[in-house]
């Protein structure tokens, strides 16, 4: 009876430590709108950065710009999660202060212009759970027409003389965002 016993134990065990090795070793696909994050500096060698955005690159695929970001309606800046913004140091947007901290940008797209908002909200997903009343800052940009395509949602930051510029790309349209360092 006690060998039966064991054997009974020993055969669970092992069928137990086979199906954790199994769930353990799998990982889901590669994302189809893959996160990424642009910074400034952009220079990796460098670890004081400024400012940094973390967002996924949705990807055009045939489809309009009107259709994946509609025009007049709040739009998470990317896919999936909404852009998170990390300041790291104190800056402007538009006269507005924006302290060192992590915020949500969101963008609203116009007819030749965009509306882009930093937002207290947090850890949201698309921009579903949008509310006005937790902006901290939002200005209205030029979108300017580009005459290369860019196939993925795009984002980059440049030195501008008091500050930097969030300079944000897809399809033909082209939008810069005036960030100032505050004094």
């Amino acid at each position: 009876m006690k060998t039966s016993k064991l054997i009974a134990s020993v055969a669970f065990a092992f069928m137990m430590l086979v199906s954790f090795n199994s769930n353990a070793q799998k990982f889901s696909g590669l994302d189809k709108s893959p996160m990424d994050a642009a910074s400034y500096p952009s220079d990796y060698k460098v670890s004081d950065k400024a400012i940094k955005v973390v967002y996924s690159r949705p990807q055009l695929k045939g489809r309009s710009i009107d259709k994946l970001a509609p025009k007049g309606k709040v739009w998470r800046l990317g896919a999936n999660e909404a852009a998170e913004l990390h300041v790291y140091k104190d800056m402007t947007l538009n006269g507005e202060k924006v302290n060192e901290g992590t915020y949500t940008l969101y963008a609203m797209p116009g007819d030749g212009e965009w509306t882009v908002i930093v937002s207290e909200d947090l850890n949201v997903w698309g921009s579903y759970f949008y509310k006005e009343e937790n902006d901290v800052a939002r200005i209205t940009v030029p979108v300017t027409e580009d005459s290369e395509s860019l196939e993925a949602f795009s984002m980059a930051f440049t030195e501008s003389e008091d500050g930097v510029h969030l300079h944000m790309g897809w399809g033909t349209a082209r939008v810069a965002v005036p960030f100032v360092l505050a004094k």
